[in-house]
């Protein structure tokens, strides 16, 4: 009788431990990422959804083309087709009630976004992470008026397309154009006068053009990892300030990211307008520590 007893005991203690391991297990499984399921019948299902809320997310479904049923949304305000291996963008100028648009991560070249040009309501677009090109062959196409975020990060432009500083984009507020290949900015950055962040990040920018310092709304410049350098202090027309006076002076400029330039803060001290910039930035902070906006207060990334 005890040795059943023991017996008895012994196989409940195993069945408790085999629980317990199933348990965790189990709880392990959920706590993993589901993977995005990428078959036709959920494509479908995102596209039988859309019809009624307008938005269709198909990133990551590994699409080498739009599945035409997307053309027939007409009323599709947002859509997202990134992380995909998309070449074309098929008749994607069918969705005129258009207004955001990610096409980021995949393999389009600049001539295969001109439908892109028909999307008359589009507001916000985003394109990096493609195969754009330099526009000497005039392949990029212009951009619809209402856009008021465009971004282009991580392709192989060594110069911006003038369709991109296009006086219609009077409506542009943001603009990314990190990590291209990028020497300088065009004195047609002037034209965007609704511009309040441009980010210049990982390109190859060694000064900035006085027509920037006319960007009047021009609050965030983000210019990490360039080759902007100061040779000496005394700025002359043969030795020019590698950031214009105009910059600091004539925007709204509070946030300034100079992290990963050949130049050192004490260098950039010495730049005309500088005291104006470090002024309103002064004034930035004490407006956030009363209740308003905060914004980083590090000196534009520089030692």
């Amino acid at each position: 009788r005890s040795l059943f007893a023991a017996c008895s005991l012994q196989h409940l203690h195993y069945m408790v431990l085999l629980y317990i391991s199933k348990t965790a297990t189990m709880g392990n499984t959920s706590s993993q990422p589901k993977k995005n399921k990428t078959g036709k019948k959920v494509v479908s299902q995102k596209i039988e959804n859309a019809k009624k809320t307008n938005i269709l997310s198909l990133t990551e479904h590994k699409l080498e083309e739009i599945p035409e049923e997307v053309f027939h949304l007409t009323s599709l305000r947002t859509l997202d087709i990134s992380k995909n291996k998309l070449q074309r963008l098929g008749n994607i100028g069918r969705l005129t009630e258009l207004k955001t648009l990610n096409c980021d991560d995949n393999s389009l070249h600049s001539s295969a976004i001109a439908p892109i040009s028909k999307l008359a309501k589009l507001q916000s677009l985003s394109l990096g992470k493609n195969r754009l090109e330099d526009p000497a062959n005039q392949s990029f196409p212009t951009l619809p008026s209402k856009i008021k975020t465009l971004k282009i990060h991580h392709n192989s432009f060594s110069s911006i397309p003038k369709q991109i500083v296009d006086p219609k984009l009077r409506l542009l507020e943001k603009l990314d154009l990190a990590s291209n290949n990028l020497a300088s900015i065009p004195a047609g950055i002037s034209n965007l006068v609704a511009l309040t962040e441009l980010i210049l990040d990982n390109n190859v920018i060694v000064s900035i053009p006085n027509e920037l310092g006319q960007v009047k709304k021009l609050k965030a410049l983000s210019l990490r990892n360039n080759y902007i350098q100061v040779k000496s202090t005394s700025f002359t027309d043969a030795n020019p300030q590698p950031i214009p006076a105009s910059v600091f002076e004539d925007t709204l400029l509070i946030d300034l990211n100079l992290h990963g330039n050949p130049m050192t803060n004490t260098q950039l001290n010495t730049f005309e307008g500088f005291d104006a910039f470090l002024e309103r930035r002064k004034k930035k902070k004490t407006t956030a520590l009363t209740g308003g906006a905060l914004v980083s207060m590090s000196v534009c990334g520089l030692e």
